[in-house]
């Protein structure tokens, strides 16, 4: 007879860090990491919502400030301001940006193309103002 012990299911990559980061926007003002914790429902080690507030404080996500023995912790920015922050790390990691982002325009679908054009003319006013 086997062992057919489930595994967890391992979460995506940045899945935590948006679930830490989710929490955190929705505390009124600076957060425990325990709070962040509790409000994930306490499944994840204290130590690993420690470990994801360290990476966002790198990544420039969030700010801290002493509390205590501790930390208080603030969103810096929200989830499409973390995922933008990828995205400009994967475009500084290649060597020759102009075929990257080639490359990812070219394989937007209409709607994405239109919006991108949109957020461009937006972006080019308002740097001309």
């Amino acid at each position: 007879m086997t062992d057919q012990r489930q595994r967890p299911r391992r979460r995506g990559q940045g899945e935590l860090e948006a679930l830490v980061l989710s929490a955190l926007s929705e505390a009124d003002g600076p957060a425990s990491a325990g709070w962040v914790q509790e409000r994930l429902g306490g499944d994840l080690a204290y130590t690993t919502v420690i470990t994801i507030l360290t990476r966002l404080l790198a990544k420039g996500a969030v700010t801290r400030e002493r509390a205590g023995r501790s930390f208080a912790w603030t969103p810096a920015s929200d989830q499409a301001g973390l995922a933008a922050h990828r995205m400009r790390k994967v475009l500084d990691a290649e060597s020759d940006r102009e075929a990257v982002l080639a490359s990812f325009v070219t394989g937007l679908g209409l709607d994405d193309e239109r919006l991108l054009r949109e957020l461009l003319s937006r972006a080019k006013d308002e740097r001309e103002d």
